[in-house]
Order: C-alpha cells, then sequence, then structure tokens
C-alpha cells in the first residue's frame, strides 16, 4: 500500500486533501460540496461525540432534536442573526416533482409551490426559541440546557473535507436562563467543556478568548472561543459558545414569570462544535507518512500483525495472541488482530501507519521462540523489542505517554509561534515568514481591523481572556491600546 503522499514542506494544503482521502477518513461525494464520511473517519467522529456527549451531561444538559426546516418568517425575526446566515442559506420552494410531459425526465412541478419557504437549518437559534416559548411559563422551568446533534447546511462555494463543506454534522446547545450571569457563567463554561476535550482527548492545545464585534456570531452579544494553531501556521476556530443576552427571547416573545411575579425575558446562550475538529486533529499531529492519531479517540488504538508461513505457523501466533487480544480489551483497549492472508506483513505496515493506529504489535516465528513482541509506536516511529510478561503494562504505559507526548508536541509548536511586535511592518514580516499567532495592539476600531484584514488577510482569532493588561499603541493607528489581542491567518 503505497502512500505517496506530497510532503507538508512541499504543499501542505494538498498534504491534507490527500490523507484524508488516502487515510480512509472521507471524500468527495457526488453532491456539490458536501462530502461522504467513511466507516474510519466516522468512528474517530464517534468517538470524540461520545466523550461530548458524557461531558455535556455532567454539566446539567439533556439531549433533543428540533426540525431541519425552518419557516423563512422565523429566520427574519431578529434582524442580526438573518444578516449573518443570508448569503449562505439554501430554500426549499416545492413539495413536488412530476414527469415533464415531453418526456425529458423529472421536473418540479410549479403547481406545487410552498405557502412559505423553508430554509434548510443553517444552524437553530429561531426554530428553538420559537419552541421555547411555549416550553418557559415560570421561573420553574428554568435553566432550562438542551443540546442537539444535527447537520446543517450552509452553503459555502470554497470547499474543503471536514473544514468547510456545504453540510457538516454538528451538535449545538441552546441554553435559556433568569438571569444575565447565569447566562454568562453558561457561555464560560461550555468554552472551558470545548477546550478541555479539545486538549485531553484530541491533543490540540488551544487559547481561549472573545471574539471582536465584527467575528461574532450573527445575533450574540459576546462569542467565547477557542483558538488553535495548525502545523502550517494558520488558526482555527474549534468551537464556540455564545452569550445572546436577550436578543432571541425578545424576537420570539420567550417570557417567565419571576418569583416575584413579574413577567421577564430570559437570557440565552448557544455553542457548537462540529465536524471541523477532524481537519484540525489531522492538521495538528499528522506527518508526511500519514494520520497520527492521539490514543484517546484512535478507533484501533492497538493492532497485531502476525509474521508467518502456512497456516501452522498463524495458528501458533493467533494462539499466543488471542489471550492478549482478550486482556487488552477487557482493560478498555481497542485492538485488532490483523491476520488476513490477502495482505503481506509490509502492507499492513504501511496502512496501519498512514491511518495512525497509535501501536503496532509485530510477531513471528523468532518472538515465539523468545517469548517477546516487537512494539513500534506512531509518533515517533520508534520500535524496541519487549517480553511477552510485560506487554500489557508496556502497551498501557506506552498510550499513556503517547497522549502526553502528542500534545506536548503540538503545544511546543504553538507556543514558539506566538510572537509579539510592535509596528506594522514587523506584524506584516512576521505574517509573511514565520505565520503563528500575531500578538499586537490594537486601537478596537473595526475600521482598523478591516484595514488590517484587507491589506494582509489576517483576523483578530481572539482576544486571549488571560491577556496582561499592558499600555501600549496601535500598530496601525499609533492610538493608545490596552492589551494585545491576537492575530492570524486562519482557516
Amino acid at each position: 500500500m503505497g502512500k505517496n503522499l506530497t510532503s507538508r514542506a512541499e504543499d501542505y494544503s494538498k498534504w491534507y486533501n490527500e490523507l484524508v482521502v488516502k487515510s480512509d477518513l472521507a471524500e468527495n461525494s457526488g453532491v456539490r460540496g458536501c462530502m461522504v464520511i467513511k466507516p474510519y473517519g466516522y468512528a474517530i467522529w464517534e468517538k470524540m461525540q461520545a466523550q461530548l456527549d458524557k461531558m455535556f451531561k455532567e454539566t446539567g444538559h439533556e439531549n433533543a432534536y428540533f426540525p431541519l426546516f425552518i419557516p423563512k418568517s422565523y429566520l427574519s425575526k431578529e434582524a442580526s442573526h438573518v444578516e449573518g446566515f443570508a448569503k449562505e442559506c439554501a430554500v426549499v420552494t416545492h413539495y413536488r416533482l412530476k414527469n415533464a410531459e415531453d418526456g425529458s425526465g423529472i421536473v418540479v412541478d410549479e403547481d406545487a409551490k410552498l405557502e412559505e419557504e423553508l430554509i434548510v437549518r443553517p444552524t437553530s437559534e429561531t426554530i428553538i426559541w420559537d419552541t421555547y416559548r411555549k416550553w418557559i411559563q415560570s421561573y420553574r422551568d428554568l435553566p432550562l440546557k438542551i443540546n442537539q446533534w444535527a447537520n446543517v447546511v450552509r452553503w459555502e462555494m470554497r470547499t474543503r473535507l471536514f473544514l468547510r463543506t456545504a453540510e457538516f454534522l454538528w451538535q449545538e446547545g441552546h441554553t435559556a436562563h433568569a438571569t444575565r450571569e447565569e447566562a454568562l457563567e453558561e457561555a464560560e463554561l461550555m468554552m472551558n467543556v470545548y477546550a478541555e476535550f479539545v486538549e485531553t482527548y484530541m491533543g490540540v492545545p488551544v487559547i481561549k478568548g472573545t471574539k471582536t464585534e465584527s467575528e461574532r456570531f450573527a445575533g450574540a452579544e459576546e462569542t467565547y472561543c477557542i483558538e488553535a494553531l495548525m502545523q502550517d501556521g494558520k488558526a482555527l476556530q474549534a468551537g464556540t459558545s455564545h452569550f445572546l443576552g436577550q436578543n432571541f427571547a425578545k424576537a420570539f416573545d420567550v417570557k417567565f414569570a419571576s418569583k416575584e411575579g413579574v413577567q421577564e425575558h430570559v437570557w440565552a446562550t448557544s455553542w457548537g462544535v462540529s465536524t471541523r475538529l477532524m481537519g484540525a486533529l489531522v492538521m495538528t499531529h499528522s506527518d508526511d507518512n500519514g494520520l497520527v492519531l492521539p490514543p484517546n479517540l484512535a478507533p484501533i488504538q492497538v493492532v497485531i500483525v502476525p509474521i508467518y508461513k502456512g497456516m501452522d505457523q498463524l495458528d501458533a501466533i493467533s494462539e499466543k495472541v488471542n489471550p492478549l487480544v482478550k486482556e487488552l480489551r477487557a482493560k478498555g483497549i481497542t485492538v485488532k488482530f490483523d491476520d488476513r492472508d490477502t495482505h503481506k506483513p509490509g502492507f499492513k505496515f504501511n496502512e496501519y501507519e498512514l491511518k495512525g493506529v497509535p501501536v503496532r504489535l509485530a510477531v513471528g516465528q523468532r518472538d515465539l521462540a523468545n517469548g517477546t513482541f516487537e512494539v513500534a509506536r506512531r509518533d515517533t516511529l520508534e520500535k524496541e523489542t519487549v517480553a511477552a510478561d510485560n506487554i500489557v503494562d508496556k502497551i498501557e504505559a506506552l498510550l499513556k505517554e503517547m497522549q502526553e507526548n502528542i500534545f506536548q508536541k503540538a503545544l511546543d509548536y504553538r507556543d514558539s509561534h506566538i510572537t509579539e511586535v510592535d509596528s506594522y511592518d514587523e506584524f506584516k514580516k512576521v505574517l509573511e515568514e514565520k505565520g503563528g499567532f500575531v500578538s499586537a495592539h490594537w486601537d478596537g476600531s473595526m475600521e482598523t481591523e478591516d484595514k488590517i484584514k484587507e491589506e494582509t488577510k489576517a483576523t483578530i482569532r481572539c482576544i486571549p481572556l488571560n491577556a496582561k493588561q499592558e499600555d501600549g499603541s496601535c500598530i496601525v493607528t499609533g492610538k493608545p491600546s490596552s492589551q494585545r489581542v491576537l492575530f492570524a491567518k486562519a482557516y
């Protein structure tokens, strides 16, 4: 199984596209801008989904499901929201097809026009807040903390597997609260849940912050975000959590009777992550040999490849390996014994390296005689011989070590690519020659933000939550600034 991957240094974008397809994560579909997530890729997404779902439920959220179709009138109730999504909406106008009278095929039945057009869900705030009006009557109904796992459609013109597709999978949380303070706490809590998941399970370090006004979610008063850095020096927004104030509650007239019997509008949040996380996972860790998957999310954590001639030798190896497989699975480790006789060991080694399987064991006749296994780790490609008696302990320790090593490598890269600059010339030079996050003073105006974006393609990724307060001057206008913000070119 030849990899023939373009190297990252030669063409990072091409390397990514080839790797996603060749490692069996996903492929382009027959529908423009949409992808097919293949079983191996979906297995990773399922692991992400399961862990996030657990974390949501541990913080008091419940799952529900809302319609895919949203009446056009709902979307127009919150002005900034519709403006933010209008250009990306797919619209259903008819409800029936018919055979063309000239026999040329199927056509839309013009007599079957909908009275009101339906928008294919770009996000669910409007349909959910229309529903919440019926669910919320009193302070006893609050807080209401709902999550939905769903697909959404945003009609992107330039698409890329996982990173930007016309349809993608995600989760979206929507909560209602009695006070502003509760809603703000919820928005921050979910940003922290996302950060914990992305760092602990994906092994991707993130910076927590808030978005500028121009970068906020449409209809939000505040957007919290986690920003990650890919190996090509570009940033990727890994998750967002929005404080919506009372905007949607007022637009959909969602009120509750307080303890004092006063009618008040509720306070809202929404938050989400998507299959874009798959792209972040690939781009943060992988190398020119293929995927590098953190053990916590790898569909197969350990693969065992037998090296044999004839069925007698395979039977002898299987007798040794089968109890090991059972023992590893009992410890919650996912393991595959690849005893296919249709592919040679070299092909299998190549395949599992490309697919990023963390640990590979090889066992042949000499290993049987010596009571050993050859152990290879995917992150460093190092190999060692381990006694069979110690193999389970070794694998457990190795998986833990690899998870930590993968995160630390990404953290070291990220930290070495945060550069402080104090002039616009220096800013441009760092962006072009080094990349990464550029920490600089900004005067807080949208005009300056737009000018920088237009001239350099860099955006303000976030205003870091832990940023130290320091007096400085905007790199463009020279106006006073009290803290640095993070700029980067981004996906």
